[in-house]
């Protein structure tokens, strides 16, 4: 037998979760404050256009377990598990407007206090994290008179529907993320999505908040990325559709998770210069490209953030493990490990360097060249050792994935402070230090 469910707010996500749910098996109740989609939810006809929702609606009409109300006590009352899916539209000055959802939950915390038995809320709308713990949860208690987590439960559970294909993506969807604030609140959700297929990944609420808003800017940079190469195509003579052919079939590197962790700015040879000579061909033309005319003022000011989390510790004395812009190469030329330790030395620290692949006599070439203009007297900051880089330092600044954890943890005092640039993978990763931070996590 399924859940019984209600479900708040009939637009575009609401009314496709409440026939996808029915079509399950579930008992769903729709709650809307708009009379006339109600009217058309009661008489089995679907209040929005979208491929096959008529043919859901009255399947789940006629097989009695797809109703509709203008109450919410009465909804809350026939339900155990009450889905918040209201708008949560921009203001004109782009804030979240989060009038819709308090009023839903100022309703919904009002029948609770009237229910003698447990009940979970889940939140569908597209909230930022922590508005579910800092605006629903507060609200909720106060109306109910109850406490989350005891009395009821709240969880989120974004939705990736898109028009056009919204009841396949409900039925199909690239992942199921449940949010709680433990794993016990998640029984009921577990059961809804059971028969549904694909990976599932329950986490914090705010995690779950946050990957919604990930996962839409990620699509709008995308596009916006590729309007601009096909711009720029387009004025080059150049057939875009065939170049966007060839670098999507590229799934190790291009399209796939490859540069997708958060870490230190990039560097080398190629990203930089090519990405200046992409730009300024593109001023030569009269092009306005102003997303890939960012991404070099936003990689330098990720690596202002870096200079920053170090100076303002207040300390003198640094340590800085790796110099080259990669493992397992001696390349120096852009690397923002070079960039970070010369203005560390302009803002007067005193700094030492660590860096298994980085000799000065062995440095050739423009790579040399490129050392000795961006730091002339490098030499006698150059360690042979993780021990002797991090003797008498106050701050450690982990700039290379190459450097041994055992060895790290070995030589690390207690006081001292620990900066990691790199991301280690949470096995390797110091988080039990004293005191460690990431520069974005």
């Amino acid at each position: 037998m399924g859940s019984a469910i209600s479900i708040f707010g009939m637009g575009y996500v609401g009314s496709v979760s409440a026939a996808c749910f029915a079509h399950l098996g579930h008992r769903v109740i729709g709650v809307d404050v708009n009379h006339a989609k109600v009217e058309m939810l009661e008489s089995g006809r679907s209040p929005i256009l979208e491929a096959g929702m008529n043919e859901l609606v009255a399947q789940g009409h006629a097989a009695c377990r797809l109703h509709a109300t203008t109450d919410s006590r009465a909804a809350i009352h026939q339900s155990d598990i009450s889905f918040i899916c209201v708008g949560t539209p921009s203001l004109r000055s782009g804030k979240l407007d989060l009038s819709h959802v308090e009023q839903v939950c100022r309703e919904i915390g009002t029948a609770l206090k009237e229910k003698n038995r447990h009940h979970t809320v889940v939140l569908r709308s597209t909230l930022l994290p922590g508005t579910t713990e800092s605006v629903v949860l507060p609200v909720l208690e106060s109306t109910s008179s109850l406490k989350s987590g005891k009395d009821f439960a709240v969880c989120y559970n974004p939705e990736f529907m898109r028009e056009g294909s919204a009841v396949a993506d409900f039925l199909q969807p690239p992942y199921t993320i449940l949010g709680a604030s433990g794993p016990e609140e998640l029984n009921p959700l577990r059961s809804l999505y059971d028969g549904i297929s694909g990976a599932t990944f329950e986490t914090t609420i705010p995690v779950a908040e946050m990957v919604k808003y990930v996962s839409n800017t990620f699509h709008a940079l995308k596009i916006g990325f590729t309007n601009e190469i096909g711009t720029f195509c387009k004025n080059l003579g150049v057939d875009a559709e065939s170049v966007m052919r060839i670098f999507t079939s590229d799934t190790k590197l291009n399209i796939s998770s490859a540069y997708l962790s958060p870490g230190l700015a990039f560097g080398g040879s190629c990203l930089p210069k090519d990405l200046r000579t992409l730009v300024y061909r593109a001023k030569e033309m009269d092009l306005t490209l102003p997303l890939l005319q960012s991404i070099g003022p936003s990689n330098d000011e990720h690596l202002e953030r870096a200079v920053e989390m170090i100076l303002q510790r207040g300390k003198t004395r640094i340590a800085m493990l790796g110099l080259s812009f990669k493992p397992a190469t001696d390349d120096l030329r852009e690397s923002p490990q070079v960039q970070l330790v010369k203005r560390l030395l302009g803002a007067g620290r005193q700094v030492r360097i660590w860096d298994q692949n980085v000799s000065l006599g062995r440095l050739v070439g423009s790579n040399r060249r490129y050392i000795e203009e961006v730091i002339p007297h490098i030499g006698p900051l150059l360690c042979s050792s993780v021990e002797q880089a991090l003797d008498a330092a106050e701050v450690v600044v982990v700039g290379t994935r190459e450097v041994n954890h055992e060895t790290l943890r070995q030589y690390l005092e207690p006081q001292q402070i620990v900066i990691d640039l790199v991301n280690f993978e949470k096995s390797r990763r110091l988080g039990d230090h004293a005191s460690y931070e990431g520069i974005c996590w």
